[in-house]
């Protein structure tokens, strides 16, 4: 295993392989979500030339939604598989993310809405606890549900357009995102307190929610965190880093180890360091290694490809 406040450029997949058993307090990571939102958010086999493919209006629109993702309609049997290939994609990890937790310890997991009941069912057959699932309430978000009446109309069929009124297709507004909390199930022979004695994992720590959630309801599992200006432009998928400290100081101790095996521009990493926890960063992009580095201005003390 690598020492704490370290970098790593390669799979995670595979690294992960090598790290020992009951060596990480808590595993905070935003994984992929597998609806092609890039190139490294495609984790099936689909062949169907329609998928990632652009429309003129895509290209003009600049840079959200810029390629198709999986059509909710299921064409044909390989779009009805991406689901299942999701999760299997899910299983290639979950068992070594169990094994390199402690007892007790926590996995908090952004997966996105559409296939989040996949990535819950690989770690419960992997053996963690699925625990709840938070809603995390965010600011804005963006909304680009078509009209249907405006399709009808360029298509010269208003005799449709007038009868569909008020209709529209496509998604409501996604203002909120789930957030999997798993849990490795402590040791038999004894309770969660003494897993807490034990390990200082297991319990999770009200205070923290008083610090940074900003939902009326402080404790429910709702949340709302401030968020800044620096809180994007750096990854396509970037978190606020007070989210980030929200969920690492609601499950750990101060000089507990956090692993993102999926880090992206390093905010989990950011906010281990701001809460005097220890940080394993993993990310198979180089760019986005040196942009973590960057964002944290003090070297890592390793950063190795595999």
């Amino acid at each position: 295993m690598m020492e704490p406040d370290t970098f790593i450029c390669g799979d995670s997949i595979e690294i992960l392989k090598t790290f020992p058993e009951n060596s990480i307090h808590a595993i905070i990571s935003d994984i992929p979500y597998g609806i092609g939102l890039d190139e490294w958010d495609v984790l099936h086999s689909n062949k169907n030339s329609a998928y990632g493919g652009t429309s003129p209006a895509q290209v003009s629109g600049g840079g959200l939604f810029r390629r198709r993702g999986k059509p909710l309609n299921g064409w044909s049997e390989a779009d009805r598989n991406i689901p299942r290939e999701y999760q299997a994609w899910c299983e290639s990890w979950a068992s070594d993310w169990l094994r390199v937790l402690k007892p007790g310890g926590t996995c908090f997991i952004f997966a996105g809405r559409r296939y989040a009941h996949r990535c819950i069912t690989a770690l419960e057959d992997a053996g963690f606890t699925f625990r709840d699932m938070l809603a995390w309430e965010k600011d804005n978000a963006p909304h680009r549900a078509q009209r249907l009446c405006a399709i009808y109309e360029r298509r010269g069929d208003f005799q449709n357009a007038a009868e569909w009124e008020g209709w529209r297709v496509a998604n409501l507004r996604p203002l909120f995102e789930p957030v999997l909390w798993f849990q490795k199930p402590y040791r038999t022979g004894g309770t969660i307190a003494d897993n807490v004695i034990n390990y200082g994992l297991g319990a999770w720590n009200e205070t923290a929610l008083e610090k940074y959630n900003l939902h009326d309801d402080i404790c429910s599992n709702i949340i709302r965190v401030k968020q800044s200006r620096n809180d994007s432009g750096l990854h396509i998928a970037q978190k606020p880093v007070k989210l980030m400290e929200m969920l690492i100081s609601l499950v750990t101790l101060e000089g507990h180890i956090v692993l993102d095996p999926f880090m992206g521009s390093g905010t989990t990493c950011i906010a281990a360091r701001n809460l005097n926890r220890h940080y394993i960063g993993i990310d198979n992009e180089a760019a986005n290694i040196i942009t973590a580095k960057e964002r944290l201005n003090v070297p890592a003390q390793f950063e190795i490809a595999l």
